[in-house]
């Protein structure tokens, strides 16, 4: 029987730009798998507009840490050979590379150009606030270092149909670029009327040179780090007849089991089932109606319904297609969606992803190893293991819910016989001590079952009938399981 599998977004953003980062995956790799987890989500590994910048403001798409452009041979996270390197050592202990990749957009152009544009209502973008009219914009990329290896294909404005920097006049705006066959692509996320521009300048999917590309450029990146899958980013802002294209293509090269995780950044469920139905189920999505409610229930406390916290997410909906997470880069502390989890509650909402049948869950590096940055904070990693270690060896079989309390919940999973011990009981309160009777099966009369999270020291015997009462901390988590060797009643 397969274990359960286990994602690391193998990032934050405030990790130090000292070219190292590929070298703490590979040195990494063997403890990550002890631990369970068996996928990594890295970060974007294209050379960026300059080494500080996480590797969104995506500058040339061929450059892995390998020319010397923006300042430097390497990336933030380091050069190409270290990268092959860091991708081996995860391989060889199994532990599967998904890539983030960055197709919204393209920054840090070689030279400007002068095209007209229309400026648009930021808030409305079907809104024009203006007629056409010239203006210079830095679209034009050339790469001089990296010359025409590996593709032959140049950026110019015709392969953007959005900027928000006007040169000529100094002018920050949305500027939509003027064209035939011009306009903002669709179908693409409905706020601000059309979401299709977010930053930089943006890249125009309507474009026939630009899809065969971008279509040629995943082949090219998949096969030359011979990587398990991508994290796509800010997909609601892309053409959706694309993504599916560009998901199809890589299936027919790559297999059907090369993976895909869209990072479609909304909380309301309507919407990414709409989105998932449009591509036809063909990749994942991050739970974010879930993290919204982790967040929601750190921050209310006590008055927080946690029989509801299920409510309105992806997970429940379609469990298949579910990655659940508590925090990433960009929800953390001053992030550009800033709505991170309290510390207090964020054992509990580990607890939510990591030992319940449904998802795919991922663990955040800045809670796992900590956040670096003007702000640190401290690794959750004392907190997170007990949970791994748990949903490694004991988070099997049928569950049962409990969810009869707003103020404690709790299930059980009742284990499998090709793992042996398996099987635990998860009880969580947000508010007073307290504890739930539950029924973990009546093949478990008389064990002795300990708390993993070390929170509670009892010895839980199980009764004859099955049932017994597991006890937890005021706003705590508890895992109670049958430990590796038995104790005396």
């Amino acid at each position: 029987m397969e274990r359960n599998h286990t994602i690391m977004q193998f990032f934050e953003w405030h990790i130090k730009s000292d070219g190292a980062h590929w070298h703490r995956l590979m040195e990494l790799a063997p403890e990550l798998k002890e631990r369970g987890i068996d996928s990594v989500w890295i970060p974007p590994v294209t050379k960026a507009e300059n080494t500080d910048d996480p590797g969104y403001g995506i500058y040339d798409l061929y450059d892995l840490g390998e020319f010397d452009q923006k300042g430097e041979v390497r990336t933030k996270y380091g050069v190409k050979e270290d990268l092959h390197k860091a991708i081996s050592a995860c391989k060889e202990h199994g532990i599967n590379v998904y890539v983030d990749i960055v197709m919204n957009h393209k920054a840090g152009a070689d030279e400007k150009e002068t095209f007209q544009v229309i400026e648009v209502d930021p808030n409305n973008r079907d809104n024009d606030l203006s007629k056409p009219y010239e203006i210079e914009g830095w679209t034009k990329f050339t790469f001089p270092a990296r010359g025409k290896r590996y593709s032959s294909f140049q950026w110019n404005f015709n392969h953007f149909n959005g900027v928000d920097y006007d040169a000529r006049h100094d002018r920050k705006g949305v500027f939509r670029i003027v064209g035939d066959n011009k306009g903002w692509n669709d179908p693409v996320d409905s706020e601000f009327g059309n979401y299709d521009y977010l930053m930089f300048a943006n890249i125009d999917y309507n474009h026939p040179a630009v899809r065969g590309e971008m279509l040629y450029w995943g082949w090219w990146l998949a096969n030359t780090l011979d990587c398990n899958g991508f994290r796509m980013d800010a997909i609601k802002h892309i053409n959706y007849d694309f993504i599916e294209e560009f998901v199809d293509n890589m299936a027919k090269k790559f297999g059907k089991d090369f993976y895909f995780i869209g990072e479609f950044w909304k909380p309301d469920l309507k919407s990414c089932q709409d989105f998932l139905e449009h591509i036809e189920y063909k990749i994942d999505l991050f739970d974010v109606g879930l993290h919204y409610n982790l967040e929601a229930a750190s921050k209310t406390g006590r008055d927080y319904d946690l029989t509801t916290i299920f409510d309105g997410t992806l997970v429940k909906s379609h469990p298949l297609n579910a990655v659940t997470f508590v925090d990433n880069h960009d929800t953390q502390p001053n992030g550009s969606l800033n709505s991170w989890v309290g510390d207090w509650f964020k054992q509990s909402a580990y607890a939510l992803i990591l030992l319940r049948k449904d998802g795919y869950p991922c663990v955040f590096y800045g809670d796992y190893y900590g956040i670096s940055g003007d702000e640190p904070i401290d690794s959750k990693k004392e907190a997170i293991d007990p949970l791994l270690y748990a949903r490694y060896h004991k988070a099997y079989g049928d569950q049962e819910d409990y969810f009869d309390h707003p103020n404690t919940i709790g299930w059980v999973r009742r284990g499998v016989s090709e793992i042996e011990r398996s099987g635990c009981a998860v009880v969580i309160s947000n508010g007073d001590e307290g504890g739930k009777e539950m029924f973990v099966g009546e093949a478990r009369a008389g064990e002795v079952w300990v708390d993993l999270t070390n929170t509670r020291k009892d010895h839980i015997i199980i009764e004859k009938d099955g049932h017994a009462f597991f006890p937890v901390n005021k706003e705590s988590v508890s895992v109670w399981a049958l430990p590796e060797e038995d104790l005396e009643k």
